[in-house]
Formats: structure tokens, C-alpha cells, sequence
């Protein structure tokens, strides 16, 4: 007997601005332009993501894949986790609206292929179906666990090929000290070179450090309007980049949130003061409710 799918199908993104995710500017900034340079330098190499939600770095990831790449995705989706603390995690943040279904719909809107999906714990790719040496850049987003981004992080190290790039999210938010304990773990004791760090990720290598170094320093990014500094930490050379909404005229904000080629922003991507604070410090399930008080409030105000 066959199971019919009743469940309403997930409306479908016009633009990937559309897809409900914590993906901003900046990352998006630096993601195309490190996939750019290698693809220009003649850098081949596949393509994983640990942790997608509902697909709105993973748009971006698949317009840099280049023939005879592959592309990975890993999530568990709308599958029950394996661990007690894990399940509380995604009952706290996700439970209510991840599902595979919503992935792809959200993927396909933009690219006639998905990519490859592995729907389970990033725990499996430890076994090795993750080729050692093939991939050029791997996106870390999953499990705030100390334990499983640990975990995520070795795989990463040897999945990851030549000056291949790790982006790790959530290694400063105040709500992910798993996370931020994994990701200086590694740094500190895995060999791991931090090379960029923007308020929501951060970027290393097991490579030349200094040639990634380099393909980031290759834009101007202060002329663009980012703030771009340099740190030292343990005897290696970072930098910290981030991108402020310029103040005043609404127009400059909406201008502000074009991310480039994206096109023009829309009036409701204009984050307030508030909006980013919340976005930083709490999880996903108390930044939505903050949102809904904002728009609330904006809402008695107009009437």
C-alpha cells in the first residue's frame, strides 16, 4: 500500500533571496570570490556542504560547480537525529521547517540538477565516501555539538585538497561554545590557518595559507565599502572582514543589501540595529521571534 504525500508543496523562490537562511552578504562576497579565483587559477576540485538547511548557500555553491565536479550535501533534513542532544537542538531551531522536500524545490528553482544528497548524520562521511584530496571547498553548518563539529572539521581536513578552503559557521555566536571550542581546537592542535574571519564564519586552510591569503587580498574590498583588518594569532596572519549597512537614506540601505550580482535588494531585507544583534546572539528559533515583534511593532506604527 502506498503512502500519498499530502503535505502542501513548499512554495518556490523567485530569487535565492527568497530562501529562509542566515547567508548574508559578506559570505556570500567571499564564497564566490575564493570559488572564482580557484576556478580562474585552474583549481579543480568537488564541492561538500555539512549542514544545509534549506538550501541558501547551497544555491550559490552549485553556480560555482565546474564540469567534472561534484557537489555534496549532507543533512539530516526532516530525519530524526541520532542522539538525544542533537534532536533538542533541532527541535529548538529547526524541527518545524527543514525537510528535504523544501531543499530541493528551493535548488531547483535555480539549478536543473541537485546535488548529490546524503540524508543522515555528517557522522557517515566519516567512512571515507568522501574522497581524501577531492574537494576545493567545504562548508561546515551543521551540528553545534562540540563532538560532531569536531568530527565535521576531520573530515574536512581530509577530504580537502591542495589549498582547498573550510568555512565553518557559528565559530563566535554566543549560543555555539561547541563550536567555538572545535573550530581553536582545531587551529591549535590540528594544523588548521585561519585566513578570514567574517562575523558569522570562519575561513581556514591545511594549505598555503598564504596563497589563499593572497587570492583574498586580490580585491579591494575597502573600496567596496567592507571593513577589512588584520590580525595575528599564534604566529599566523588573518583578517577580519565585515560589511555595515551604511545609515541614513533607505535607498542606500536597499542598495547596500544588492550583494552584487544578486540584483537589488528588496525593502525587506533591511536589517535594522536590532535585526543584527538578534541574529548574532540567538539561535535561529529566537531571532524569527524577534523578527515578528519588529514587524509587529513597524505594523501599529503605519496603522
Amino acid at each position: 500500500m502506498s503512502v500519498t504525500d499530502t503535505t502542501a508543496a513548499p512554495p518556490v523562490p523567485a530569487t535565492p533571496d527568497d530562501v529562509p537562511g542566515w547567508f548574508f552578504r559578506v559570505d556570500r562576497e567571499v564564497f564566490a570570490w575564493l570559488l572564482d579565483r580557484q576556478s580562474a587559477a585552474g583549481v579543480t576540485g568537488d564541492l561538500l556542504e555539512m549542514g544545509a538547511y534549506l538550501g541558501r548557500s547551497a544555491i550559490l555553491l552549485g553556480d560555482h560547480l565546474r564540469p567534472g565536479e561534484a557537489f555534496t550535501v549532507c543533512d539530516l533534513f526532516d530525519m530524526d537525529a541520532p542522539d538525544d542532544d542533537n534532536s533538542a537542538e533541532m527541535t529548538m531551531s529547526y524541527r518545524s521547517t527543514l525537510t528535504r522536500r523544501a531543499f530541493e524545490t528551493n535548488y531547483q528553482a535555480f539549478h536543473a540538477e541537485l546535488p548529490t544528497i546524503i540524508q543522515a548524520p555528517t557522522s557517515v562521511l566519516a567512512d571515507g565516501r568522501i574522497a581524501a584530496d577531492s574537494c576545493r571547498f567545504i562548508h561546515i553548518d551543521a551540528s553545534h555539538l562540540y563532538e560532531h563539529v569536531a568530527g565535521d572539521i576531520l573530515v574536512a581536513r581530509d577530504a580537502l585538497a591542495g589549498n582547498g578552503v573550510v568555512s565553518l559557521d557559528d565559530y563566535r555566536a554566543p549560543h555555539t561554545p561547541g563550536v567555538h571550542a572545535a573550530v581553536w581546537e582545531a587551529v591549535f592542535t590540528l594544523g588548521l590557518k585561519p585566513v578570514l574571519l567574517t562575523p558569522e564564519k570562519f575561513y581556514g586552510t591545511w594549505g598555503d595559507a598564504e596563497a589563499v591569503r593572497a587570492d583574498l587580498l586580490a580585491r579591494d574590498w575597502r573600496a567596496e565599502g567592507f571593513r577589512l583588518d588584520e590580525e595575528h594569532l599564534a604566529g599566523q596572519t588573518c583578517h577580519r572582514l565585515a560589511w555595515d549597512e551604511p545609515t541614513g537614506l533607505p535607498e542606500a540601505a536597499v542598495r547596500a543589501q544588492s550583494g552584487g550580482s544578486a540584483g537589488a535588494a528588496r525593502p525587506h531585507q533591511q536589517r535594522s540595529l536590532a535585526r543584527r544583534v538578534a541574529i548574532d546572539v540567538m539561535p535561529p528559533v529566537a531571532t524569527r521571534a524577534v523578527r515578528r515583534a519588529l514587524n509587529a511593532g513597524r505594523a501599529r506604527k503605519s496603522s
